[in-house]
């Protein structure tokens, strides 16, 4: 069986999908796209195995498949499995480049009980009008038009409903002085809880809704019968997550590919 670390690092591709997502395992790669959502990363390909050979030929075939579903970006998501070894050198040079000012996502596990954290209550999300709250905290940090969100608001109730009928994901909301300040999701896996994302306001950031979050998912977890947390992290959450008991078991670097939009 493989080891958590070894699970964690294409964990895209062991997510359950809901409506909205749409998952294609092919031979050599696992395309993941998350219909209506205009975030590049919402449209990647994971888990790639290349042939060296046909590294350009195969790119070429990708990038027609996501320009044919209507998506102007997506991205590449290279783990230290992926092959060739030189894939990101090539995709470089055929037009890809590194995902924004934090193309390196560290995948990230635990199995240490994380600190409690005072003065921040947080609750999981038990009505729509919760989940709603939850949402608008998180697309709040994506850069999006109006016309966009407005899309994805429209998906609200199929995405709640499909969580109520599976019960494969949990999400949580943060509170200071009765107030929501922060949001995050957990995807339950047989093997441990995926923390999917948080979002805390600016003003309310430093107080400790994020460390609360994860403590309160971990409990769940714990609860659930798997004790065990990874998650894929950036730059700004890294070392909380460092001092909360979690280690980096690989890393993953996003290249952000535009060929669709030329």
């Amino acid at each position: 069986m493989s080891s958590l670390g070894e699970l964690a690092e294409d964990i895209e591709v062991h997510l359950p999908t809901s409506p909205s997502v749409e998952k294609l395992e092919l031979p050599d790669c696992v395309i993941i796209d998350e219909t209506g959502f205009p975030y590049a990363p919402a449209g990647g390909v994971h888990r790639i195995r290349f042939e060296g050979s046909s590294v350009a030929e195969r790119v070429t075939e990708l990038r027609a498949m996501f320009r044919e579903r209507g998506r102007d970006e997506f991205t590449w998501w290279l783990g230290p499995s992926a092959t060739p070894d030189d894939l990101e050198e090539r995709l470089l040079g055929l037009g890809a480049s590194p995902f924004g000012d934090d193309p390196v996502v560290a995948v990230m596990v635990s199995t240490t009980e994380p600190p409690e954290v005072g003065g921040i209550e947080v609750r999981p999300v038990e009505r729509i009008e919760d989940f709603s709250i939850a949402r608008e905290l998180a697309w709040s940090t994506v850069d999006s038009t109006d016309e966009q969100l407005a899309r994805i608001r429209e998906t609200l109730h199929e995405r709640w409903e499909w969580r109520q009928r599976t019960g494969q994901a949990m999400t949580f909301l943060a509170y200071v002085n009765g107030e929501p300040v922060a949001a995050g999701d957990m995807v339950l896996l047989p093997f441990a809880g995926f923390l999917s994302g948080a979002t805390t306001l600016p003003d309310y950031r430093g107080l400790g809704a994020f460390r609360a979050l994860v403590r309160a998912r971990w409990d769940e977890a714990v609860r659930r019968g798997t004790p065990a947390l990874t998650v894929g992290a950036g730059q700004m959450s890294r070392p909380i997550l460092e001092r909360l008991g979690f280690t980096t078991v690989a890393e993953q670097h996003l290249l952000v590919d535009r060929s669709a939009s030329t």
